[in-house]
């Protein structure tokens, strides 16, 4: 499809009803020249990640909390809101800005509309790969898992969604959670020979030996490159172990830095990591190892508008993440010349699914495999007065959702709920459907759990699981924001020492009594004995389905020292 095929049918979409309002436009740019970007170089990369199986268009809002630590502190991607704009130069009150921030995200959602949307992202891909011959697309993983259909065909949609959209490599996270035989299945049948399942730092428990592809050679224009692929390294840790056993993981340098030097044997002129680190992982390893020219990372979900230049014993690497829900693309030009990156360019492109037609084929192909589910996925079980949202490194509102059912059917003092980054956002006054619910459960480990907890090992969890995100090293961050909680409060000073950043906690009211026994409900359990109690959507319907109405939740705020 060349620039002036998309234009007309931006035209038709615009004549036959899908109204391109200018409400839908972004400051001082119209609809044909927001995605007007010249190509640049002979080396294209197009990269997305964390789509957490979300098919169809959605509103999903930016974290209002993201805080770093040490070096990391008002760093990106610790930087939300008013300091991110700034720092990037964005103007507020753009559609820019409303994709990229949370700041008014009731108003500014009404006003620019959903983002994402597979068949969307489709077009997208297509008018750029026009303009840019032989453009590789790669998937930062995250992609198989998030959704009720991704659940019931096992990634099924999700795998036949990105071989119609072209990925031609791909690294994982969320993935393996579908279990080996399962993962196995599609990498050696659905992928073989369209898509490069790339993970060079996972290894066979005895031996060590290599369980995927650990690099992929291309070439583009004339040029070689080589994609390694680095998957979450604490895949076994925040899972249950069982679902990949036999496998193990890691950070891997010395075996990433041999890969890297093996492709520059091999002639590769341009060497990329995709990448499922999370970003701070990301930019310490971009120091550490030589010879990457760019690192495309995903897992933290941070759309990061410009890319991060770090400086190693080799040179220099571009980090770069895209964001996540579909809501981005990550167009990287480089000019590769005389063996070695002379230059780049960089856009991060906002996927307004309002200015991109859907893609017939992808929008046929969304169709049908929801149809078989459509009755399930639209039951209507309630409508939230308030801001429905997820993402931030503390409570969000539909985490308090699931946790004021769980300690309400379970009669628990105090609930957890994972700190999981991904599911849509619902608008105040939207109806929930069942497939709403899913948006925010479904994963192959859903069970409800009921146990008894002293005021000790409350506060040893919570402290385990604050390293995990607040650790200064980054290696040691094993991902995922804080553990939900509801009918506890506590302070939370991040750049305190383990053991000493969860403070002052109160569980009704009352100061937590470290001898004392708390019925604790929670779900997603990760321990490696199978889970008996029902799945957490089916405690959340329940509830939906008593109340209706939702009034606007209050999270239970958590104050934050420096």
């Amino acid at each position: 499809m060349q620039r002036r095929e998309f234009l007309q049918l931006l035209y038709l979409a615009t004549s036959s009803g899908m109204a391109l309002h200018s409400r839908t436009l972004l400051a001082g740019n119209n609809d044909a020249t927001l995605y007007e970007v010249a190509p640049y170089g002979n080396v294209h990369l197009l990269h997305f990640t964390d789509c957490h199986a979300q098919l169809l268009p959605l509103y999903y809002r930016e974290p209002d909390t993201c805080i770093g630590i040490g070096p990391t502190h008002n760093q990106p991607p610790h930087l939300v809101g008013e300091a991110l704009l700034r720092t990037f130069g964005i103007s507020p009150g753009t559609a820019e800005a409303y994709a990229l921030s949370s700041l008014d995200f009731a108003e500014a959602a009404h006003r620019y509309g959903k983002t994402g949307g597979f068949a969307h992202l489709a077009t997208l891909i297509k008018l750029l790969r026009a303009t840019r011959p032989g453009a590789l697309l790669l998937d930062g993983g995250d992609t198989w898992q998030g959704s009720a259909t991704a659940l019931w065909t096992q990634g099924q949609d999700m795998v036949e969604a990105c071989r119609l959209v072209g990925v031609d490599a791909m690294t994982a996270h969320w993935e393996f959670t579908l279990g080996t035989d399962r993962v196995r299945q599609i990498v050696d049948t659905e992928l073989k020979g369209r898509t490069a399942f790339l993970a060079q730092n996972v290894k066979t428990d005895d031996f060590g030996d290599p369980v995927f592809e650990g690099v992929a050679y291309r070439v583009v224009n004339g040029i070689k490159i080589a994609v390694i692929g680095q998957a979450f390294p604490y895949t076994p840790v925040a899972h249950p172990r069982r679902l990949m056993a036999g496998w193990r993981f890691g950070l891997d340098e010395v075996s990433l830095q041999q890969a890297v030097q093996q492709a520059r044997t091999q002639g590769a002129q341009a060497v990329v990591l995709l990448s499922h680190n999370g970003m701070d992982v990301d930019l310490k390893m971009a120091g550490r190892i030589s010879g990457l020219d760019a690192i495309l990372g995903g897992h933290t979900h941070d759309a990061i508008p410009a890319p991060i230049l770090v400086n190693n014993a080799g040179g220099k690497t571009l980090v770069i993440n895209s964001g996540s829900h579909g809501k981005f693309l990550s167009v990287l030009d480089l000019d590769v010349r005389q063996g070695r990156v002379r230059g780049y360019q960089f856009r991060l492109l906002p996927v307004f699914s309002h200015l991109l037609p859907p893609d017939p084929e992808m929008a046929a192909h969304i169709e049908a495999v929801r149809k078989p589910f459509l009755d399930r996925l639209t039951m209507p079980l309630g409508v939230s007065e308030g801001l429905l949202y997820r993402r931030g490194n503390f409570n969000g509102s539909w985490d308090q959702l699931i946790l004021d059912a769980l300690r309400e059917v379970k009669d628990a003092e105090v609930a957890f709920s994972p700190g999981f980054r991904w599911g849509a956002t619902l608008l105040p006054g939207e109806q929930i459907t069942f497939e709403d619910v899913m948006n925010q459960t479904a994963i192959t480990y859903p069970s409800t759990t009921v146990t008894k907890m002293s005021g000790s090992e409350i506060k040893a969890y919570m402290e385990n699981v604050c390293d995990n995100l607040f650790n200064p090293d980054p290696y040691l961050q094993e991902g995922g924001d804080m553990v939900r909680t509801g009918g506890l409060r506590y302070v939370c000073a991040p750049a305190a020492r383990m053991g000493d950043r969860i403070r002052q906690i109160e569980v009704g009211g009352k100061p937590l009594n470290a001898s004392r026994l708390y019925k604790v409900a929670g779900w997603a359990p990760v321990t490696n004995t199978l889970a008996t109690g029902e799945p957490v959507w089916e405690v959340v319907v329940s509830w939906l389905r008593h109340y209706h109405t939702v009034p606007a939740l209050a999270t239970q705020q958590r104050v934050v020292t420096p």
